[in-house]
């Protein structure tokens, strides 16, 4: 994959841009209000991708159906979902299945482990995982772990995110939250070199260390050039998500707005 970029050469150059969507956590209070006209509204701006996050799995099929007629309507996807554990158990995955199915979603993401103890817990998510990755696998999906700040603190020794991506196989995609890995004090980029083609996705989340996450995309600590460089060469990346979850009350919308502005100034090599 990384052989497709001439050596010395920037992905963000590239003429192909990645597709650019949002983790609609970023927008969740309109969201939960007016699902169809929030989900517009991110369309409008030019967002191509969403991610729903836990509270889809409530949905019944029929709002499945009609969430994508309407995503179909805009001209967006929905690629993956942002699940809690009950959407990997045995007997939450089946719904699971049928509704990422039903609205165009390719991978089931964990959003987050729940209670875990030490190396042997770890290892047992990843088992979890696996077994999850295998059920998913003939029928052209595929599951996927999101990182918080946790997975990079080390744990007898060892940093659970890498316990993880030892104990998956490839096609388990490893979605880079982009802005807890920063504050963790983890390395992103050499994250990415490490884990060739498994970062299917990532969450654009900025942080700041003056600010933590009250900052809109391209305003905070993380190192977006070479994050985005590795990101879609090595990493493998598809599509990309922006998230940013401390806005002002009332202002998400509007944040979603700026953080989009400054990704395309900064793939235009204006920032």
């Amino acid at each position: 994959m990384a052989a497709a970029v001439p050596f010395g050469a920037s992905v963000l150059a590239q003429t192909k841009p990645v597709p650019i969507g949002i983790e609609l956590y970023s927008v969740r209070n309109e969201l939960m209000k007016d699902l169809p006209g929030t989900v517009t509204a991110v369309a409008k701006q030019g967002y191509q991708i969403v991610e729903f996050y836990s509270p889809y799995f409530q949905w019944s099929v029929q709002q499945a159906k009609d969430v994508r007629k309407l995503l179909d309507d805009l001209g967006i996807r929905c690629l993956s979902t942002h699940n809690g554990g009950n959407s990997i158990t045995p007997e939450g995955l089946p719904k699971a299945i049928e509704l990422n199915q039903i609205i165009g979603s390719k991978y089931i993401v964990l959003a987050s482990p729940g209670k875990v103890s030490g190396i042997d817990g770890w290892k047992g998510l990843a088992e979890r995982l696996t077994a999850t990755a295998e059920k998913l696998r003939p029928l052209g999906m595929a599951a996927g772990f999101h990182n918080h700040q946790l997975e990079w603190r080390p744990v007898d020794g060892q940093r659970p995110m890498d316990i993880l991506a030892a104990g998956t196989p490839k096609d388990v995609a490893l979605q880079l939250d982009c802005g807890t890995c920063v504050e963790a004090g983890a390395d992103p980029v050499a994250w990415i070199q490490a884990n060739p083609g498994r970062i299917k996705s990532t969450h654009l989340k900025d942080w700041s260390k003056s600010r933590g996450y009250a900052v809109a995309f391209g305003e905070g600590d993380v190192p977006w050039k070479p994050l985005l460089d590795a990101a879609e060469g090595v990493g493998g990346v598809e599509y990309h998500l922006i998230e940013q979850e401390t806005s002002p009350e009332g202002e998400a919308i509007a944040m979603a707005q700026r953080c989009l502005e400054n990704y395309r100034k900064l793939r235009a090599g204006r920032a």
